[in-house]
This record gives structure tokens, sequence and C-alpha cells, in this order.
């Protein structure tokens, strides 16, 4: 497989796309066949038709299948117990109730916005999310109200900053390959991302609550717990914020040395800053998140060993569709690279003759709709326009917004190719024609308003 090339040209392969997203789309949605069956078996489909060899298909599988599971399964499983262990403490309904007190009622979707936001900044998406969700749940559970009216507007703001903010590995690997400097994407992609989210994010999600008014009957850590089981010393919101704080410091500690390392400020090497990013990386900050909340929540509050031990272990059950179906997801992004999709559609684009912001964004654009990945599209695109950046004698100030505008591009319209499209739609309790109608559409305004707010920025330093 290291020396195989696919030998397909564009259109046949564009061709191979659709047909396998159709595919799934009438599998799962009108024959009801399980999500994980179906890109299973569309991944191997979609292998041979793109003339992938026979003993290369399963290992081109299992490669995207592994490496997806790699990252998502230690997550996703340390959040869940996180989360449940918030939940079974009362932490979840303490903080909830603490958070309607301060915000008001009507507030409360822009108060998980805004926390997700701050989370956001060091966490990755999926980590955010699965430590979010139990606070999520309790407010939509609290002021019984619908789901996507508090998990949109957080959900949004953890996929923003994932997209557009250093220290994120997308926009650090575009800033590099064009030359661009961190401190002023940092900057302007505050600018950039904030109103983004108030309007993508926030204000579609309180629309979608309305539109979709289901509510939350079981969250993804298990069954959840009535106010009458919730124990009579419930952990306090101090509690709750304080364990939700840890993995943010840590997170922030790994992204900060590694970039003041990158920036010549600090050595990298030196064992002091080895054992702080060690520290910071997702898995391990959220392994000393899950041993701090069984203390915190568990132990300090009296509980039982035994009772924490199985609170913890019923967080796992309900998470094994989830880990699966997202691992598949993956699989399936996974087949579509390796098939030299995404690549043929985009030198198909390359050479459009567009203006160079435009053309960044519809390249990662074009990338992340054939293969699924943001931070994969968003590399890829940087890499590819490198010649057209290098030769454009831009200012600082554009290197940095074609940064950004490619950044856009890379975050549009999540579908079935994408993990994360199974991860929030699951999650959420969404079936796929529900997390099309938002999720996608949701990712979708995110890159549009903010490719559009870049190219006014553009506009601006052009006019200066």
């Amino acid at each position: 497989m290291d020396t195989w090339e696919p030998t397909l040209s564009t259109g046949p392969l564009l061709g191979i796309a659709v047909a396998a997203i159709a595919i799934i789309l009438i599998m799962v949605i009108w024959w009801k066949v399980h999500a994980f069956v179906t890109l299973t078996i569309v991944s191997a489909l979609t292998a041979l038709a793109a003339g992938i060899p026979l003993d290369g298909v399963v290992p081109t599988m299992t490669s995207g299948f592994g490496s997806t599971l790699g990252s998502v399964a230690l997550l996703v499983g340390l959040g869940a117990m996180i989360g449940r262990l918030v939940e079974t403490s009362g932490g979840a309904k303490s903080l909830a109730d603490a958070l309607v007190r301060l915000f008001g009622e009507d507030k409360a979707p822009l108060a998980l916005g805004v926390a997700s936001l701050i989370m956001g900044f060091p966490i990755f998406f999926d980590a955010g999310l699965m430590v979010m969700l139990p606070v999520i749940f309790a407010v939509a559970r609290r002021l019984d109200g619908p789901v996507l009216a508090y998990g949109i507007p957080a959900a949004g703001a953890f996929s923003v900053m994932h997209v557009f903010l250093p220290p994120h590995p997308g926009p650090v690997a575009a800033s590099e390959f064009y030359g661009a400097d961190l401190g002023l994407i940092l900057i302007i992609g505050l600018i950039v991302a904030l109103p983004t989210w108030y309007l993508s994010s926030y204000r579609f999600g309180l629309r979608l609550g309305g539109k979709y008014p289901y509510r939350i009957d079981e969250a993804i850590t298990g069954s959840l717990v009535s106010d009458v089981e919730l124990p009579q010393n419930p952990a306090s919101p101090k509690a709750v914020i304080s364990l939700l704080i840890v993995p943010m410091v840590l997170i922030f500690g790994n992204t900060g040395l590694n970039t003041l390392g990158t920036a010549g400020i600090i050595d990298p090497g030196a064992t002091w800053a080895k054992f702080f990013i060690f520290l910071g990386q997702t898995p391990i900050a959220l392994l000393i998140t899950a041993i701090a909340a069984m203390m915190v929540l568990g132990l300090r509050r009296g509980e039982d060993k035994n009772a924490i031990e199985k609170t913890m272990e019923s967080s796992l059950g309900p998470i094994c569709s989830v880990v699966l179906i997202t691992g598949a997801g993956g699989m399936f992004g996974g087949v579509l690279r390796t098939s030299g999709i995404g690549d043929a559609l985009a030198d198909s684009m390359s050479g459009l003759g567009i203006p160079v912001i435009l053309a960044c964004y519809l390249i990662a654009v074009a990338l992340r709709l054939a293969q699924g990945s943001a931070t994969v599209a968003l590399t890829t695109a940087a890499a590819l326009m490198v010649p057209a950046v290098e030769t454009g004698g831009f200012t600082e100030i554009q290197l940095v917004l074609i940064t950004l505008a490619t950044a856009a591009g890379s975050v549009f319209a999540s579908h079935v190719n994408d993990s994360g499209f199974w991860l929030v739609g699951r999650l959420m309790g969404m079936d796929v024609a529900t997390t099309l109608r938002t999720w996608t559409i949701n990712q979708a305004l995110i890159s549009f308003i903010g490719f559009v707010f870049v190219l006014l920025i553009y506009g601006i330093t052009a006019l200066a």
C-alpha cells in the first residue's frame, strides 16, 4: 500500500465519492441499517471502486478506524467517566442552578456558550464537548428546555475555537505553511471567531431549539439521575468548576510550552518542559481530571469506593455505540483520503484563476467535503496553495487573513464522512437526518460567516 498510487482521474473519483455518500444516507435514513455496519460496508465498497488493491482494502480501513479510535476512544471514555461523576454527585445540577441564577433562564444558552468558548481555547473539540455535556444536559433538564438550544451554542463554540485559533493544530500548521504570524492569527482570529460563533451557533442554536423542541431523556453517560436520586450533600458549583479548569490548565500548559519551544524562547527538550508537555497531552489531562473527580466528587463526599467504581463503570456502556460509529466515520474518511479523491478535487480547483484568498477557501471546502477531517482539509489546502501565496506579495496582515480564510473553508458542512458528525449527533441523541439539518448547517454557517468576516477585514486592509 505504501507504493500504490491512485489510477482514476478526477471525474470518476468524484463520482465514487458522491455515490458513496448517497448510499450511506439511503442505508441509514431509509433502510434503517445501523450506522456502524453502513459505514463499514460503504468503506469497503469505496476502496474497491477506487481501485485500491484487494490486499490493501482491509489495512486501509483498519488504519483509518484505528487512528480515529486512538484519539477518540480515550477522550470519550475518560470524558464519560468524568461526566457521570459530575452528574451523580449532584454537581451538574448544582452548577446548572448557579448558572440559571446568575444569568437568568433566558441567557442560559449564552452562559453555556461563553463557558465553552473559554474552555475551547486550549481544549480540543471532542474532549471539551465530553466534559461539558453533563452541565448542558443538567441545564436543559433544569429548565425543561430543548436540548439543541443549549447544545448547539456549546458545541459550536468548541468548533469555532478549534478551527480558527492557535494553539489548535490546524491554524498552527497553516501559519507555518504560509509564513503567517501566530500572534496576529490569535488576535484577528478572535475578532473573526466571536461574532461568527454568536451568529452561527448561539442565534442559530436558539432557532433550532424552537424548530426541534425535543427534551433530553437519556444522557450519553447513562440514564439521567432523577432529582429524588440525587445525594443529600451534592457537590458544589465551585468543586465542579475547579474540576473543569484542571484539563484546561494542563492542556494550555502543553500547547503554550510547544508554542514557546517552536519560537525558540524555551528549550522543549529540557526535562521540566517535557514533563509539563506530557501532563498536558489531552488523554493524560483527562486521566488526571478523572482521578481528581473520584477524589473530590466521590471520596471527599463520603462515597463508598465500590459505589464510585460502579458509577464509572455505568458510564462506559452507553458510549460504546458512539465510539464505534465515530471510528467507522474515521474509517470512511481514511478510505477517501487514500483513494486520492480529496487530492484530485483540490488539484482540479487550484488552476481556476480566482483570487488567492477565495481559492484557499474553496479548496479547503472541497477537501473538507471530500474527506471529512477539518484539520486535514486545512493543512492540505495550505500546503497546496503555498506557491500561489509565496508569489502573491502579500502583507503580514493579508497572510494572516489568508490563513483564516483557509481555516474557514476547512470547517464547511460536516457530514457522514466526518467522525465529528457522528460524535455530535449520537451524543445529543439525534438521528442522521436531524444531524444533517442541524449540525451540518451549523458548520456550514461557521464556515460562510467566518469567511465573510475575513473578507471584510481583508477589504479594509486593502483600502488602508
